[in-house]
């Protein structure tokens, strides 16, 4: 074991696989990422997720590529529910992220997820009402990717998204990947 991650290859030829993981992860974590609140929905069940990987990969029509692990709560969501919602969060709201590491505590009355506020967008996955702005997509398509699935979402909806510096990864001591 490296550090607490498991070893993956492959590894080049002669390489040491520990120091060569150390040194590909540390390199992966240097790529510029967004953090995120990634809303999913099936049926009445919510979640919000923390989420690094995601980016837009067309434009006509308007679409999203979000990447979910296959054994995360959110993942069954998005695959049941056919949506996603990507929330985007300000730099001075960083902390609530880690609410989301874990499956949220859904209270539908009050229309809380982990004690944060949520509207509900066009395609029912929830949009905290701390996001600066959001995208609300449909899935097209996913992808089996590894540990992964990657999924494809054409924007139906989209708010916000003025004025605010959007929360990054290295914003926060958290890391993931690699």
């Amino acid at each position: 074991m490296a550090d607490r991650h498991e070893l993956v290859g492959p590894f080049p030829p002669g390489s040491d696989p520990e120091s060569y993981d150390k040194l590909r992860r540390r390199l992966l974590w240097q790529l510029p990422m967004g953090l995120y609140l990634l809303g999913s929905a099936a049926g009445e069940e919510k979640n919000l997720m923390t989420l690094n990987w995601a980016m837009q990969v067309a434009t006509r029509p308007k679409q999203l590529a979000v990447s979910v692990e296959r054994s995360a709560l959110t993942h069954r969501l998005v695959a049941e529910g056919g949506c996603f919602a990507l929330s985007l969060v300000s730099r001075q709201d960083r902390a609530v992220v880690r609410k989301f590491v874990k499956p949220a505590i859904h209270d539908r009355e009050k229309k809380t997820l982990n004690e944060v506020a949520y509207k509900t967008a066009t395609t029912g996955a929830p949009i905290p009402d701390l996001a600066t702005g959001y995208l609300d997509c449909e899935v097209r398509q996913s992808l089996e990717a590894g540990s992964h699935t990657l999924f494809l979402g054409e924007v139906v909806d989209a708010g916000g998204g003025e004025g605010s510096e959007v929360l990054r990864m290295e914003d926060t001591r958290m890391s993931y990947g690699g």
